[in-house]
């Protein structure tokens, strides 16, 4: 089969009858008969040599393979809509669309002031900010919803066109409030009888401190374990306890002396940020926030 044999109008009807789970719906928004809508799956079906739906009195559902190629299309869908962006989008930033995945705590102290500066410059650029874990948002950037991603090692994906760039290494530590101590902590061990705030259990974070906390043997009884880092610092805050997380989070709040950073004798664990996009779906919008704004060596 050639391009020219690939009758994109069946893939549409396919594509829409899929996402409304109807062919009333499908032929509805075309303004077209039901029979036309059914004819067209019928004759898709017939080219791919597969069954696409299940009918039944109930309505329509996707077979396995149905599925399968919905899958495909998907990909497809979102493929015209970055070819469509790349054609609309301005040289000189005048309209274009800029998607961003990035977990909450780092947006907060990493990118966040950029977006006010690249905002104020070119307001006219549309941008979206999406908050999910790692493997989320490295499902949306492999479907093109989003344009690239700025997240924590390890950045753990089989997909051999995406690209990993690290942007910088921060430090993570314990954080307390001035007068919460009962005691002068200079080591690890002098936490053991002391309430601390951890990352929850199999973040990245935490696998790093409890190996840490491993080679040292220490044994923290009082624990509470906190999802974000938004959280652990209020926890941190309202005397809940000693809270480990990024420093550049509370890095006012230690400038001000609202709040105190441990100095331990152990080492404790650094965290890198890193970059992650698809080369060939990075339009003119986000290539030129990431060279301005992110990291101006920026090569695709």
């Amino acid at each position: 089969m050639t391009k020219n044999d690939i009758n994109l109008n069946l893939y549409k009807t396919f594509y829409e009858t899929a996402q409304y789970k109807s062919i009333s719906k499908c032929a509805e928004k075309n303004y077209i008969s039901q029979s036309a809508v059914s004819k067209s799956l019928k004759k898709l079906e017939s080219n791919l040599n597969t069954q696409l739906f299940y009918r039944t009195n109930k309505g329509i559902t996707l077979t396995d393979k149905g599925k399968e190629l919905l899958f495909y299309i998907d990909q497809a869908y979102n493929t015209f809509a970055i070819a469509r962006r790349a054609m609309l989008e301005s040289e000189t930033m005048q309209k274009g669309q800029i998607s961003i995945g990035v977990p909450s705590q780092i947006g907060s102290f990493f990118i966040f002031s950029n977006i006010a500066k690249f905002h104020k410059e070119y307001p006219n650029i549309e941008i979206t900010i999406i908050s999910k874990s790692t493997s989320q948002l490295l499902n949306l950037l492999e479907r093109h919803e989003i344009d690239f991603i700025i997240d924590t090692s390890p950045i753990n994906t089989k997909l051999n066109d995406i690209k990993i760039i690290p942007l910088k290494e921060v430090q993570n530590g314990f954080v307390a409030l001035p007068n919460f101590l009962p005691k002068k902590v200079s080591k690890l061990k002098d936490l053991e009888d002391i309430p601390v705030i951890f990352p929850i259990k199999g973040t990245n974070n935490r696998q790093e401190l409890d190996t840490v906390l491993d080679k040292y043997q220490v044994s923290i009884h009082n624990i509470i374990n906190i999802h974000t880092s938004e959280m652990i610092i209020s926890a941190i805050k309202e005397q809940l306890g000693v809270g480990y997380l990024i420093l550049d989070l509370v890095k006012e709040e230690l400038a001000s002396k609202e709040l105190i950073l441990l100095d331990l004798e152990e080492k404790l664990p650094t965290t890198t940020i890193n970059l992650v996009y698809i080369p060939q779906y990075l339009t003119t919008a986000p290539i030129y926030f990431i060279k301005n704004y992110i990291k101006p060596n920026f090569k695709i």
